[in-house]
């Protein structure tokens, strides 16, 4: 998800992508611990997305 896309979301709906992520992510951790993933990188893509949302979440309570 690129930037632009993310700061067209609105708080909750932000918060909500971020709840989803996360939890993709940690079932993701999950999976690979019992048997490999085919794509390693999706692990990290996922980690630096959760942290793109999150960013843009602090800035925009930064701003207020």
């Amino acid at each position: 998800m690129k930037v632009a896309e993310i700061k067209e979301l609105t708080d909750a709906d932000l918060k909500e992508k971020i709840q989803t992520e996360k939890a993709q992510y940690h079932q993701m951790k999950l999976n690979h611990a019992v048997s490999p993933l085919e794509n390693n990188s999706q692990i990290k893509a996922a980690r630096r997305n959760i942290a793109r949302l999150e960013t843009i979440l602090r800035e925009r309570e930064l701003n207020k």
